[in-house]
C-alpha cells in the first residue's frame, strides 16, 4: 500500500466524524508540502479594536492582586477618614457609607461588562487556537503515518534485496551453504 493510499484511508476515516474543512486544509497542506503552523495569537492581536484592547487592559488590572490590595487600602482609608480622622461636621460620607456604596455599585456596573467582553474575546481566541492545534496535530499524525509506511516499504525492499543477495551468494559459493544453515558464518570445519 502506498503512502498516499494510507493517508487517504486515514483522512476518509477522520473526515467521517470530524471537521471536514480542517481535514481539507490539512490534505491541501500535505499535498503542497506546506507548513500549517502559524502564530494564532499574533494574528488575533493584530485584529483587535481600541475598545477590545481597553477591555483587555481593564480586565488585566481589575483581575489582579495589585488591584485587590489597592482597593482594599482605598476602602480602609475611606472608612478611617469618615469614622476616626475627620471631625464629625467635615465627614463627607458618615456611617453607613452610602456614598461609598454608590461608588462601589457604579464601579461594579461598569467593570463587570467590560471584563465579560474581555473574557468573551479570550474565549473566541481559545476556540481559534484549539481549531488550529487540531489541524497541526492532524497533519503531524498523517505525516507520521506516511513516514511509517515509507519505512515499512524500505524495510520490505531491503529484505527482498538481502534475500536476493543471499541467493546469489549461495549460488556462487554452494559449499558454504551448510555452514550458514548450521548457524556459522565462516568456512566449514
Amino acid at each position: 500500500m502506498s503512502a498516499e493510499t494510507g493517508i487517504k484511508r486515514a483522512t476518509a476515516a477522520l473526515a467521517a466524524g470530524h471537521n471536514k474543512a480542517a481535514v481539507q486544509n490539512v490534505l491541501q497542506a500535505l499535498e503542497q508540502r506546506a507548513p500549517i503552523a502559524r502564530d494564532i495569537a499574533g494574528d488575533f492581536e493584530d485584529r483587535i479594536s481600541l475598545g477590545q484592547s481597553m477591555a483587555d487592559g481593564v480586565a488585566k488590572i481589575g483581575g489582579s492582586w495589585g488591584f485587590v490590595g489597592g482597593f482594599f487600602l482605598f476602602l480602609l482609608v475611606w472608612t478611617a477618614l469618615n469614622l476616626f480622622t475627620l471631625p464629625r461636621p467635615e465627614r463627607f460620607d458618615p456611617y453607613p457609607f452610602i456614598f461609598l456604596n454608590l461608588l462601589l455599585s457604579m464601579l461594579a456596573a461598569i467593570q463587570a461588562p467590560i471584563i465579560m467582553m474581555s473574557q468573551n474575546r479570550q474565549s473566541e481566541k481559545d476556540r481559534i487556537e484549539l481549531h488550529h492545534d487540531y489541524e497541526v496535530n492532524l497533519k503531524a499524525e498523517l505525516e507520521i503515518l506516511s513516514l511509517h509506511e515509507k519505512l515499512d516499504r524500505l524495510h520490505e525492499d531491503h529484505t527482498a534485496q538481502l534475500g536476493a543477495l543471499l541467493a546469489l551468494l549461495e549460488a556462487r559459493l554452494p559449499h558454504q551453504a551448510p555452514a550458514r544453515e548450521a548457524g556459522f558464518g565462516g568456512a566449514p570445519e
